[in-house]
Parts: structure tokens; sequence; C-alpha cells
């Protein structure tokens, strides 16, 4: 999406509702545009060299723009621990984890939410 168009549908936003803005990896300038102004912003990346780079791209332009966020790390059991200890250091909240899990892809092909199908997330 263009930044202007997500402007446009920014303004129709009702401030009484929790909404969430889906953008894609890293820092591009529609990323920018749908995050500016939010209250808070979850960060999902994955245990990869890249995920890791778009996290670091993606925190440093959060802490600039003054935006509170957290990560969620899916796919966390592949990998290896660079992006938890870049957290750790960084001092950034993981607040999940989700594991590489066939029933979750199979609850989530059937348009069930992780939640629904195992509760101890």
């Amino acid at each position: 999406m263009s930044p202007p168009l997500i402007r446009e549908v920014k303004k129709h936003i009702n401030s009484t509702w929790a909404t969430i803005i889906d953008v894609p990896p890293g820092t591009s300038c529609p990323v920018i545009e749908a995050v500016k102004g939010s209250d808070v912003t979850l960060l999902v990346t994955e245990p990869t060299p890249f995920g890791l780079n778009d996290l670091r791209l993606a925190v440093e332009t959060l802490r600039e723009l003054k935006i509170p966020f957290g990560i969620i790390i899916n796919r966390s059991d592949i990998g290896d621990r660079q992006v938890q200890n870049y957290c750790l250091k960084e001092n950034i909240p993981v607040l999940m984890t989700i594991p590489m899990d066939r029933n979750i892809a199979v609850a989530y092909s059937k348009g069930k939410t992780i939640i629904d199908t195992q509760p101890s997330y």
C-alpha cells in the first residue's frame, strides 16, 4: 500500500477500538506511515540472519519514532539464538515464541487461531 492510501485508511479508524495494521518486514515508507501514531507495535521475526537484520532496522526506527514495541518470534525452534540474544542485550521484551508446529499450521489452515487450538499460548 502506498503512504497516501495508508493515510486515507487511517483517517477512518475508530479510535475507541483496537486496530491492527499488518505491514511487511523492514522499514520501507509504507511501513513507517502505517506505524506512525501507533500506541504499540508488535514486531514478528524469525531466528534467521534476514529476520535479525530486519528486526534491527525496525527496532532502530521505532526507537526513533518513540513507539513502544515487543517481539514475537515465529518458527522459534529453527535457526540459532541470535534473535533472542539481541533482544536480551537490547532489553526488548519477547512477548511470545511460536515453534514450527504442524498442529498450529493445520489449525491456521482451518481459520482457527493459535489461542483457540492451543490455549497454553
